[in-house]
C-alpha cells in the first residue's frame, strides 16, 4: 500500500475538529485506502482499536438498513469515556445518512470520517443537515507523481518523459498499479470500473430505461476531450445514426455523469468581457483510461489526454480551471486558487514556426503579470520567451513551482 501523503495530510488537519470529513470521488480512486491509512495514522498516536469504528455500506449485510438503525448501531458503539473514531464508507447507500451522522456528530464525543461515490454525496441534504458541520475533500486517481512512486515498487523507473506516455496509456486507477499488467488486462479492470459506475450510480439509481442513448452520449464525449461541443451537437450526432434524443434528455445524462464523477465540467470565460460564458463547455475525464477501455487506444488522441491530465493535476492542486477565450482563440485554461492564477496553453509539439508563433501570441494578448506557461512533449522544451515559461508536461507534473 503505498501512502498518498498529500491527502492524508489534508484531511488529518482536521482530526478531532468538530468537522464531518466527507471524501468523495469516481469509485475505485482510492477512498477507501486513504481512510484506512488514517486510520493507521491514528493507531500510531496510540488511539486503541475499540474507539477505531470502521464501516462499509455497499456490503450487503447492510443492505435494507434505515437511518434509524444506522444511527442505534453506531450509538451502541460508541466509547463511553473517551473519543470515538467513526470511519463511514459508501455511507450513501443508506437512506438519510445525513440525518443519522448529524444526529452522531450532535450528540457523542466522535471524529466522523464518510466516503462516497455518486450525486448523493452532493445533495442538497448535506448542505440541509451538515450545514457549517462538514469539510469535503475530492480524492483522484494517482497523479503522474504518485504514479511514478507506485511503479518504483516493482519495477524500474525510465526517463519521466517516456513515462508520461505509459501515464497516459495505463491511467492512474490505483487497482492497475498494485503490479505490471498488460494493457489489455489493465483495460479489463478499468472496464469494470466503468460499467459498474454507469449501471449502480446512474442506470439503477436514476432509472435510466434508454441505456443505448446513454451509452453514445457517453461515447461521443470520450471521443471530444479537449473540444468544445453542446448538447444539440450531440443530439445532431445521434439522430445521425438514426435515433431521437431531445438536448434536455443530453443534458440530464450529462449531469448523472458528473454526479457519477466520471465527467468534470470545465466553462468557458470571456477574458476581456471577465464573464463565465454558458454556452461551448468542454468535458474532461476522471481518468485517461475511462476513454481508452471503451474507445481502444488511439494514439491519434495523445494532445487531447495530456490537456485532460494537466486539468485533473490542477483541480487536484485545488484550482478552479476554466478555458479562457480571447479575440483571437483560446487559452486551453485558466487556473484560479485564491489571489494565485495561471495561464497555461499546451500543445503535443512544436513543428513549426508559426505553430510557435501562435501558441505564444495567445498567452502574449493576456496583459498581465500572472505565470504563463506553454507546456509540450517537445525533447528540448524549456527556457522562457517573453516572460511565458515553456516546460515539458512531465515536468509540469512534477514541478512544486505552482
Amino acid at each position: 500500500m503505498i501512502f498518498r501523503e498529500n491527502y492524508v495530510n489534508k484531511i488529518m488537519a482536521f482530526t478531532d475538529t468538530p468537522f464531518v470529513k466527507v471524501l468523495t470521488g469516481v469509485r475505485r480512486c482510492g477512498k477507501s485506502t486513504i481512510m484506512q491509512m488514517i486510520m493507521d495514522k491514528l493507531r500510531e498516536k496510540g488511539i486503541s482499536e475499540d474507539r477505531i469504528i470502521s464501516l462499509r455500506f455497499d456490503s450487503m449485510e447492510y443492505e435494507d438498513m434505515t437511518a434509524k438503525q444506522l444511527y442505534e448501531m453506531l450509538k451502541s458503539r460508541l466509547s463511553h469515556t473517551e473519543k470515538t473514531y467513526l470511519f463511514l464508507d459508501e455511507v450513501q447507500e443508506i437512506d438519510c445518512w445525513e440525518k443519522t451522522v448529524n444526529s452522531i456528530n450532535t450528540d457523542f464525543d466522535v471524529d466522523i470520517y464518510v466516503t462516497g461515490s455518486n450525486s448523493r454525496m452532493m445533495s442538497s441534504e448535506i448542505a440541509t443537515y451538515l450545514t457549517g458541520r462538514y469539510v469535503s475533500f475530492r480524492i483522484f486517481t494517482l497523479s503522474f507523481a504518485e504514479y511514478i512512486t507506485f511503479k518504483k515498487q516493482y519495477g524500474t523507473v525510465g526517463d519521466v518523459r517516456r513515462e508520461l506516455v505509459e501515464f497516459i496509456k495505463y491511467g492512474g486507477f490505483p487497482a492497475i498499479h498494485l503490479q505490471q499488467y498488460s494493457l489489455d488486462n489493465a483495460y479489463t479492470i478499468v472496464r469494470d470500473i466503468y460499467n459498474s459506475t454507469i449501471f449502480s450510480d446512474i442506470v439503477k439509481r436514476n432509472q435510466v430505461r434508454k441505456v443505448d442513448q446513454l451509452e453514445r452520449v457517453v461515447k461521443f464525449v470520450f471521443d471530444n476531450v479537449g473540444k468544445t461541443f453542446s448538447a444539440k451537437a450531440i443530439s445532431d450526432y445521434i439522430k445521425s445514426e438514426h435515433r431521437t434524443i431531445d438536448n434536455e434528455t443530453v443534458y440530464s445524462y450529462l449531469e448523472k455523469l458528473e454526479s457519477a464523477y466520471i465527467l468534470h465540467r470545465c466553462s468557458r470565460y470571456d477574458i476581456q468581457g471577465k464573464e463565465l460564458l454558458k454556452t461551448q463547455e468542454k468535458f474532461y475525464l476522471a481518468d485517461s483510461s475511462f476513454k481508452y477501455s471503451v474507445l481502444g487506444y488511439n494514439d491519434q488522441s495523445i494532445a487531447a489526454m495530456l490537456e485532460n491530465i494537466v486539468y485533473i493535476e490542477l483541480l487536484r492542486r485545488g484550482y478552479e480551471v476554466c478555458i479562457g477565450k480571447t479575440p483571437n482563440g483560446e487559452i486551453d485554461f485558466i487556473a484560479t486558487r485564491q489571489s494565485h492564477k495561471l495561464y497555461i496553453q499546451i500543445t503535443k509539439e512544436i513543428k513549426t514556426e508559426q505553430t510557435e508563433r501562435r501558441e505564444y501570441d495567445r498567452l502574449l494578448e493576456i496583459d498581465n503579470n500572472y505565470p504563463k506557461y506553454l507546456l509540450t512533449t517537445d525533447d528540448f522544451s524549456g527556457g522562457n520567451y517573453e516572460g511565458i515559461k515553456t516546460m515539458h508536461v512531465a515536468d509540469f507534473l512534477l514541478s512544486d513551482e505552482y
